[in-house]
């Protein structure tokens, strides 16, 4: 019997995860950073907290601007389709939120799961070229070689090759043998639709403004993460230079890249003392304030996560228990009240 995918995925990162706190639990005194962590001020772990909610309120307003040119959706609602995303992470493998946050989304709005999956992958791209941008602008001003300057650089591959690809995917109608590929696939009208859709998601990219401010948005939201770094070293009574806490934040997130366990448990932190290693800071301070951001995040996106998973669940009974055409619910496109479709404008300045 051949196993799905997602299952070798799952078994693969789950394996991952062991190996990775295999080697922190043999390279580390784990009695001595709980020992740290355990002294940890609490007034800076507030700090810690007041900068994680600004950060998920952040990248919540990006979705907002990146919707925009096709829909106007309140805040509100992709705060909750957001942290019901980073839920569906912390406790599915495979990255399986991106997806669980396109379906909440559309079941919010209406709005096609194409698009809105375009608009998400525009935003993976955004989020990773600025995050790995202040990866490497940190090495450059700490001077950092060897296994981390290394990655960085394999980053900044790999974001040049996720610009392309928005590009040939905006473009490919475009492209050499494009009408011969259309002529094949217009079989499938489903998938000519899904097709149509995820395009229209990516062309969000060719909208300058909405893009000036989902760039100026990451910087910003990826500067509340660097401070809560700071902030969480701060408590354990390690004083980081902007330029370490920046190295840190960034290399911990992009490891998260790898397959691993939900969550990236291990990972993480396996990144974070290598990360320490290379910069001077001693690992067990290194590993005690790594585990005190990564828990702190987990607790507070899957605690918001899941009470916005359960109004949105009951909300929509309510929608059920009112009927399908009474007041309040979703008009005969599928839209809900309240979000602006713009899918016509969007095609004319995107032909």
């Amino acid at each position: 019997m051949r196993l799905p995918r997602g299952f070798l995925r799952a078994v693969l990162g789950i394996g991952i995860s062991i190996v990775a706190l295999a080697i922190v639990v043999r390279s580390v005194d784990v009695a001595a950073a709980w020992a740290v962590l355990r002294d940890a001020d609490p007034r800076w772990v507030a700090v810690l907290i007041l900068f994680v909610c600004a950060d998920v309120t952040l990248r919540a307003v990006r979705w907002r601007v990146l919707l925009s040119p096709v829909a106007d959706v309140p805040v509100r609602t992709t705060l909750a389709s957001l942290l019901v995303g980073y839920l569906a992470n912390n406790i599915l493998p495979a990255r399986l939120g991106e997806l669980v946050r396109t379906q909440d989304l559309g079941e919010r709005t209406g709005l096609s799961r194409s698009m809105i999956l375009g608009t998400i992958v525009v935003e993976r791209v955004v989020d990773t070229v600025v995050v790995v941008g202040i990866a490497a602008l940190a090495i450059l001003v700490l001077s950092v070689r060897g296994i981390v300057a290394s990655a960085v650089l394999v980053g900044l591959a790999v974001s040049a090759l996720l610009v392309l690809a928005i590009a040939v995917g905006i473009a490919a109608h475009r492209l050499p043998g494009a009408e011969r590929a259309a002529a094949y696939i217009v079989r499938w009208p489903r998938l000519v639709e899904v097709l149509s859709r995820l395009r229209d998601g990516l062309a969000i990219a060719t909208h300058a403004r909405s893009m000036g401010i989902a760039v100026a948005l990451t910087v910003a939201a990826w500067g509340c993460t660097v401070l809560g770094f700071t902030a969480a070293a701060q408590a354990v009574g390690v004083q980081p230079t902007i330029a370490q806490a920046a190295l840190l934040a960034a290399g911990t997130n992009l490891s998260t890249a790898i397959p691993s366990a939900p969550g990236y448990v291990g990972t993480f932190e396996l990144a974070a003392l290598t990360i320490a290693g290379s910069i001077g800071i001693a690992r067990e301070s290194a590993l005690a304030f790594a585990v005190l951001v990564h828990v702190t995040s987990l607790l507070i996106t899957s605690a918001c996560g899941a009470i916005s998973f359960a109004l949105g669940q009951r909300a929509r009974a309510r929608r059920l228990a009112a009927g399908a055409a009474g007041p309040g619910t979703p008009g005969r496109d599928g839209t809900a009240p309240g979000v602006r479709i713009a899918d016509d404008a969007l095609r004319s300045r995107n032909p």
